[in-house]
């Protein structure tokens, strides 16, 4: 791998990342106010499970914004909504792998605190998940070699006309 491939690599990963900060804020934000609130465990069943969902799905809209403009930026496609529901399936993936991790957590293992939700979801959980999601989204999504659509490198992002379905 060259140098220049490595370098375009690590800026990918730190603006993924920067986004997913944003998200993960949101994420554990809604999360824990949905949790400790309308969908208390305690009032409601599968209230962490249902809260994580909320939480994560907001999480995603915000990351679509970042990640296409910012971290795949020059890899976008021109045809935003085929790659939008590209992006969500991955991030629905995603989403699965925490809720898979709250899952086993609160209900096999019995941890069922705010904290043990928290760790579970937002610290294992986004983990696997966020490795999961960059390796599909680079690969598929907005893979260089589906390019022929891409949106030109220079194109200033929100100036090009909203497609309709």
């Amino acid at each position: 791998m060259s140098r220049e491939r490595i370098m375009r690599l690590l800026k990918q990963l730190l603006a993924f990342g920067a986004v997913g900060g944003v998200g993960f804020v949101l994420d554990v934000t809604v999360f824990t106010v949905l949790r400790e609130t309308l969908l208390s465990p305690a009032h409601v069943h599968g209230g962490a499970i249902i809260a994580k969902t909320i939480s994560t799905t907001v999480a995603i809209a915000a990351n679509w914004v970042g990640n296409r403009y910012w971290t795949f930026g020059g890899d976008r496609r021109s045809n935003s909504a085929v790659e939008a529901l590209e992006f969500a399936a991955v991030s629905v993936l995603g989403m699965l792998v925490g809720l898979a991790c709250l899952g086993f957590s609160h209900y096999v293992l019995g941890l069922r605190s705010v904290l043990d939700d928290n760790i579970s979801s937002n610290v294992v959980g986004l983990i696997l998940g966020s490795a999961v999601r960059f390796v599909l989204y680079k690969s598929w999504v907005y893979s260089p070699r589906r390019r022929r659509n891409a949106v030109p490198h220079d194109a200033a992002p929100f100036t090009r006309p909203v497609p309709t379905l």
